[in-house]
């Protein structure tokens, strides 16, 4: 029977007993919830009271019409409760039969179909001139957790980092490095004010004077070439830090090589029609779009804003066939959206291809107190130093708890803390204490079929693990990682309460026990699989 979830086989016998009274709609119309409250049944619907104008009656005599046409396989009984809500009582073997499901798909419980759709992801992107803070870290976390659940929910996902190597900080670097190359030379030097202090840049300057030697200065253009091997170092850096963070990115594009062949001068031709001159700057009309007021993208100087060469970038993104384009950057780029927006209206494009994800400040806390800088070094608080600290697991899990448009508050005492409190232990808590009952009953078959299964803990858990794939499907279409963690924590309820409340290893009622043991394998699946959408992995010990 379970070729589908019970969500959806609920959803299309409404459609069809709607059909059959002669309502056209799909099951997209449809709502089927789980019932918070057992006795209001296992799952409910509003669809009475939706739909009660196409009736002309009241929603409970519409209700009691529905259910009238309904085919009633594997359910129970049915109660109209309310105003005309339908509460829905499965019988028991139609909610069990998920773990069996579960089992059989194994890692691919929950993925979606196929969207024939390529969503561009582009998060951290931060100037190659130094280490990432934990400001960069949350983006990382939350946009790396969003390509992961938009692949999931099958999509064609790409992950990209955007170098910004063409603006006037990649200056400052490489005269940065140049001082500190001076002064191990022995060379008077001075720092450039707007440059880079940092101790990473006395490293660097170091690494490129063991290997290059003490003639650099002598070169044609000294400062071309600092500015292109530190970024080097740099870029070298991130990847690493990023790499340690469970973040791999699909592309890294340049700047400098995307405004390459004039592509810069060539765009504002493009764009001509919506750029007018005001005092010497050209401005570009995007409030003829969705924009409250005109932006320059020239200056009077000839200087290009940074808003011109991102133009660029995003026609460039969507050049190469996606279908949308995801940005998760910092709150403070929050007047960027509907600019950007118009600027690829402009070319034909939806408002919808591009959505920006914004991501708020992060408040590092320890011993209750706020504290921005690193003990060991003086400067800011570093992603490397995060994971040292927290460890990679704690770190993305809480990073990805809350909503991204909401501040949050990282308490590292609580990141390192073994105990329920910590909500990423909690969750692999969970996953390690199923992998050592299997472990344990390891010599006792394994029974699927759920059949055995009646007590209140037993069968709430399978209603969690049922409602998986529609969890999955709501933080995809949402943009919402975090709806993710809260399905894992509310999962690890279950489990810890089945775990309590059941004697899962009974050696002398073995046909409850292969049951039982059937449905702690179906939980470990899917706890694991929805650990692995926000990058956390699932230990076996703990």
């Amino acid at each position: 029977m379970f070729k589908m979830e019970i969500k959806d086989l609920l959803k299309n016998k409404i459609v069809d007993a709607l059909k059959s009274l002669g309502v056209e709609t799909t099951s997209n119309d449809i709502l089927v919830e789980a019932s918070k409250d057992i006795s209001h049944g296992d799952y409910a619907s509003n669809v009475a009271m939706k739909f009660a104008r196409n009736f002309s009656k009241a929603p409970r005599d519409v209700a009691s019409e529905i259910i009238e046409k309904l085919n009633k396989e594997g359910i129970d009984h049915i109660e109209i409760a309310g105003p005309g809500f339908i509460n829905f009582y499965m019988k028991k073997d139609s909610l069990t039969g998920v773990i069996n499901k579960i089992i059989k798909e194994d890692i691919d419980y929950g993925r979606g179909n196929k969207k024939n759709k390529k969503i561009n992801v582009e998060f951290v992107s931060a100037n190659p001139t130094g280490d990432l803070h934990v400001g960069h870290a949350r983006g990382a976390a939350i946009g790396d957790s969003l390509a992961r659940i938009l692949a999931f929910d099958g999509y064609d996902v790409t992950r990209e980092y955007y170098i910004n190597d063409a603006g006037s900080q990649i200056d400052h670097l490489g005269e940065s490095l140049i001082a500190r190359y001076k002064e191990i030379l022995g060379l008077p030097f001075e720092l450039p004010e707007d440059g880079y202090h940092g101790e990473d840049i006395i490293v660097i300057a170091k690494k490129i004077f063991d290997k290059y030697g003490d003639k650099l200065l002598e070169k044609e253009n000294p400062l071309e070439f600092f500015k292109l091997i530190g970024q080097e170092y740099e870029l070298e850096k991130i990847r690493e830090d990023l790499k340690k963070f469970n973040i791999v990115f699909d592309v890294f594009s340049s700047e400098r090589a995307i405004r390459s062949n004039n592509a810069v001068e060539k765009e504002i031709e493009y764009l001509s029609k919506y750029i007018y001159e005001s005092e010497g700057a050209k401005v570009l009309r995007t409030t003829d779009f969705l924009d409250d007021k005109d932006r320059v993208i020239v200056k009077s100087n000839g200087e290009y804003t940074y808003f011109m060469p991102d133009i660029v970038y995003h026609v460039n993104k969507l050049s190469r066939g996606f279908d949308e384009l995801i940005d998760v950057l910092g709150a403070d780029h929050h007047g960027y959206i509907n600019r950007m927006k118009s600027a690829l209206m402009m070319h034909g494009y939806s408002q919808d291809v591009l959505n920006i994800e914004l991501i708020q400040m992060v408040r590092m806390m320890k011993d209750g107190k706020e504290f921005k800088l690193s003990k060991r070094t003086g400067n800011g608080y570093t992603l490397r130093e995060l994971v040292e600290d927290a460890g990679v697991d704690a770190a993305r899990y809480i990073f990805v708890m809350r909503a991204a448009s909401g501040h949050l508050d990282f308490d590292l005492d609580l990141a390192v803390k073994q105990s329920s409190d910590n909500p990423v232990y909690y969750a692999q808590y969970a996953h390690a204490r199923l992998c050592s009952v299997l472990s344990q009953a390891k010599d006792i078959k394994i029974d699927e079929t759920g059949s055995k299964l009646k007590e209140f803990s037993e069968l709430e858990l399978v209603k969690k693990l049922a409602s998986f794939t529609d969890v999955v499907a709501t933080a995809s279409k949402e943009r919402a990682p975090y709806k993710i963690t809260n399905y894992i924590h509310e999962l690890a309820e279950k489990i810890h309460s089945f775990y309590t409340e059941c004697r899962v290893i009974d050696r002398d009622n073995l046909e409850v026990t292969s049951a039982r043991l059937g449905l702690c394998l179906a939980s470990k699946i899917v706890l694991r699989n929805a650990l692995d959408l926000v990058g956390v992995s699932a230990p076996s010990k703990m």
